[in-house]
């Protein structure tokens, strides 16, 4: 295999590392916001967090190694539109992410305290796992990655 091929391959499992990791922490929030008991959403979203680490380190190697693709080939171009609106979507994906993920540890960290104080359900905890704020947040990001799969695999204009 030659630097091209190694640097695709690369590319292409940050990317199988963000999808996976998104599906699997979308699976277990959607669980938890079917769940009353504070010990079960803590669970949920324990395993959530998983997800969400491979979600964090799979868009450092996409674009770690996408970069490199677009300085190592000839037919790519940092001017390409579609090169520059995934850099933006990233960006985008990530920031919304990052604020969705702060208020699920906020919504965690009720859970949590609740089931260490009886376990019972709680119409707070229950508000928290609906907040339209959080699920727009988290559910924003996902569709962002989508979108940047999108001008990966379809590549616009070139």
């Amino acid at each position: 295999m030659d630097r091209y091929q190694w640097l695709l391959f690369l590319h292409v499992t940050g990317a199988f590392l963000v999808l996976g990791g998104a599906t699997m922490a979308a699976v277990f929030n959607i669980a938890a916001l079917r769940r009353e008991q504070p010990s079960q959403i803590v669970v949920l979203f324990k395993l959530a967090q998983i997800g969400a680490i491979s979600v964090m380190a799979g868009m450092t190697v996409a674009l770690v190694f996408g970069l490199w693709l677009v300085a190592d080939v000839d037919f790519i171009d940092w001017s390409d539109a579609w090169v520059i609106i995934a850099l933006v979507l990233w960006f985008v994906a990530n920031a919304l992410g990052s604020a969705g993920g702060r208020r699920d540890k906020g919504t965690r960290e009720l859970a949590e305290r609740l089931a260490a104080e009886g376990d019972s359900p709680s119409a707070a905890l229950r508000a928290r796992l609906r907040d339209p704020l959080s699920l727009a947040l988290s559910y924003g990001s996902g569709i962002a990655v989508i979108a940047i799969l999108a001008l990966m695999i379809w590549k616009p204009g070139s």
